[in-house]
């Protein structure tokens, strides 16, 4: 268990060693039983005192995370939510347990995948058959009948130009005006994030990012050594006073945020806070990473100009996804950035895998030659605003009094909070039980997480059995918060 510490922050020690452990456990990474070194061998191996593990370990069995045990050591104490296998404690994997990791958390990881057979309101992920899944199909073909030499040639590290060139006229109707050669394609927005995290970030550097936000995000930083202060948001984005003191405190390296249809609450940050956000980050000298996986989504009006569309200095780096929308199997996205920033992550690019497969951005191409994106888009805003109206009415009509939702304007989730006392992982215990998955609220924290929250997605079922997941939702939520008060301040993170 490899631990970095900044011994130069303003955060104290032992409050850095406890949400680096705490993350670890409530994301699995430390698992249920797993035994902790020591204090005397932790203090020896982060060179601190005693005094100050044992204030660690203190505090993690304040939270019920950890048990002592007399004689025996220090114990992790944690229910995992993920059916794991069964392990055969007669293997020969037990010399794995000494190999230091720089895992700190894994909370994505934990709830990200397919199930089969089940109600699946975790993934943010949008129904296949509303994907131009067999326009694709046959642009792959004609793709590959006309240059069938694309599968034998690896494509440029900052990926096809032509394609690059579509994406500038693309974003320029989302007020976005930048050269190509300030683009990267990359294998998701996934993959731009870990660039920026693996190129900029590094132990100790300090990322502010929303509370909530991105899990995957969070676990990204996190494994860089990063340092995350929370920023707390409002219903026009992230509170700008906070930030301020943030700025003024903790000297951040990074912004990150997620300013349309934010992941997972679905607010927008509106324009003059990207105007004051845009103002402190050049006033500080902070990268900004903006995220923007989903803004063609709007249920109403478009969301405001991106910050990039606002930025004249290349403090902010923009990541584009296009799986979500268009082809998930794809993996396609972009990242756009100016000056030696950019140069530094095409670098990044190469090293990590030489540039995306060529193929997938050649068969995407015909989408933006066409109507047909335009076409696509105006039907999927129609389809989705349907999905999210249906929902919405099965909540007001069937969820118990007490729990609360944010109607969202655009994307795909909605943020649902329990009453504050409850916790919504013992409710994804029960809701498993009836094969019905979601992502818990307190996946999306940083340090110290709410576990009254839940995402909910509503775009990923087909129409058939939207309804009747939502109804079987409401149900296990009425049962489960007029049971027993056992589940308050409950001890599973």
């Amino acid at each position: 268990m490899k631990i970095e510490i900044n011994r130069n922050a303003n955060i104290p020690i032992n409050q850095q060693i406890y949400e680096n452990i705490a993350d670890r456990i409530r994301s699995g990474a430390l698992s249920e039983g797993e035994h902790l070194p020591s204090v005397r061998s932790l203090a020896k191996q982060l060179g601190i005192s005693l005094l100050t593990v044992v204030r660690v370990y203190d505090l993690l069995e304040e939270k019920d995370l950890i048990e002592r045990v007399q004689g025996k050591g220090t114990f992790v104490k944690n229910k995992l939510l993920i059916d794991a296998p069964e392990r055969n404690v007669k293997n020969n994997f037990d010399w794995q347990l000494s190999v230091l990791d720089y895992l700190p958390r894994t909370q994505f990881g934990a709830h990200y995948g397919s199930f089969e057979n089940c109600i699946q309101f975790s993934v943010a992920a949008i129904c296949p058959s509303l994907l131009p899944n067999r326009y694709l199909e046959r642009e792959i073909h004609s793709t590959l009948k006309k240059n069938p030499n694309i599968l034998s040639s690896y494509g440029p590290a900052q990926g096809d130009e032509e394609l690059r060139k579509t994406m500038c006229k693309y974003l320029r109707k989302h007020n976005l005006y930048i050269n190509h050669q300030d683009i990267l394609v990359t294998n998701g927005t996934q993959q731009g994030i870990d660039l920026v995290a693996k190129t900029f970030i590094g132990p100790g550097d300090v990322v502010a990012m929303e509370a909530p936000t991105y899990p995957a995000a969070i676990d990204t930083f996190r494994a860089r050594g990063a340092t995350i202060v929370s920023l707390p948001m409002d219903n026009d984005g992230i509170r700008i006073d906070h930030l301020q003191r943030v700025c003024e405190i903790y000297k951040p390296k990074l912004i990150y945020t997620i300013p349309n249809f934010q992941n997972p609450t679905g607010i927008v940050l509106s324009r003059k806070r990207r105007e004051q956000l845009l103002m402190l980050a050049q006033e500080n000298q902070i990268i900004i990473v903006e995220d923007d996986p989903w803004s063609e989504m709007f249920f109403d009006k478009k969301p405001p100009t991106p910050i990039k569309g606002l930025d004249t200095n290349g403090f902010v780096i923009y990541l584009k996804g296009l799986s979500k929308t268009l082809v998930p199997g794809c993996r396609i996205g972009l990242l756009a950035a100016n000056g030696t920033l950019f140069n530094r992550l095409v670098a990044s690019k190469v090293n990590t895998d030489l540039g995306s497969p060529l193929l997938t951005q050649k068969a995407i191409l015909p989408l933006f030659h066409s109507k047909r994106m335009e076409d696509h888009m105006e039907k999927l805003r129609f389809a989705l605003n349907l999905r999210k109206d249906k929902v919405v009415k099965l909540l007001n009509s069937h969820m118990p009094d007490g729990v609360h939702w944010i109607v969202p304007t655009g994307g795909l989730n909605i943020w649902l909070s329990v009453p504050s006392d409850w916790n919504t992982n013992h409710l994804l215990i029960e809701c498993k039980k009836e094969n019905i998955f979601f992502l818990p609220g307190s996946a999306c924290f940083s340090g110290e997480p709410e576990k009254h929250h839940l995402r909910l997605n509503f775009t990923y079922l087909p129409d058939n059995e939207l309804e009747m997941g939502i109804l079987k939702f409401c149900k296990i939520t009425k049962k489960f918060l007029s049971s027993n008060r056992q589940f308050r301040h409950s001890s599973i993170n």
